[in-house]
Formats: C-alpha cells, sequence, structure tokens
C-alpha cells in the first residue's frame, strides 16, 4: 500500500492534498482502489457544487460494488476532473495523480489524518 507523506486522508479512504489558499484537491487513495478493483464508471458533481467534510460528492462503480466518494474539506468545487468519466482506470493506475475535485473556498476540515496515522488506522483494520 502506497501512503504519500504529503497528504492527509480521511477514515473513508479519500486523500486530501492542500494547494495553499484555502484550496485542495480530493480524490481516492491506493488503499481504496485496491480494495474496490477495477474501476468501471465515476459520476463526478459539477464544478459550483459546495461540498461538506463527511459527506459524499461522488461515487464509483468497480467490478465489485458500486461506492460512495465523501469529501474531507467544506467548500465548494472550483474543478473537476473531467477525465476519469472517460477513463476511471486512472484511478487504478495512479490514485494520487488521478483527482477528483478541487475545492475552493474552504470554511472547514474534517476529521484528517496524516500519513502516519492514516498507516495506522489502515493496519488495524
Amino acid at each position: 500500500m502506497n501512503i504519500q507523506s504529503d497528504l492527509k486522508y480521511t477514515k473513508s479512504h479519500e486523500w486530501v492534498k492542500d494547494l495553499g489558499g484555502s484550496c485542495a484537491l480530493i480524490g481516492l487513495d491506493d488503499y481504496a482502489q485496491d480494495q474496490l478493483g477495477e474501476l468501471v464508471f465515476i459520476n463526478l458533481p459539477e464544478s459550483g457544487d459546495s461540498v461538506t467534510a463527511g459527506e459524499a460528492f461522488a461515487d464509483v462503480e468497480s467490478v465489485k460494488a458500486v461506492t460512495d466518494v465523501f469529501s474531507g474539506v467544506t467548500g465548494k468545487i472550483a474543478e473537476v476532473n473531467e477525465a476519469l468519466a472517460d477513463n476511471p482506470q486512472k484511478v487504478n493506475e495512479d490514485p494520487y495523480g488521478s483527482w477528483f475535485i478541487k475545492v475552493e473556498d474552504i470554511s472547514a476540515f474534517g476529521e484528517l489524518m496524516n500519513a502516519g496515522e492514516y498507516k495506522d488506522y489502515c493496519d488495524a483494520q
């Protein structure tokens, strides 16, 4: 399992990359994509939508299941990675390069873990 030290993580296995200036990228982490298996469809939100920390903003369909994707922050979606809609397998190939949304105007962060805390959390599961 690949855990990147420069990211924060949620208990539902999303990563959050702080871009500074109350802006962040959010995606599914390596653990999640491995557990889900090959992704075949991603239902993405729209730019301009609001997201709330701890609440679902998208869902992914794999060969195994359909799963919600949760936000680690509260804010407004500035950009959606539309390339994932046509090629959901990118998340399996490069989970940390395949962000789902860019969030701006962040007003709150959810319960995020650093890489060490997240590793301990995953090891305990």
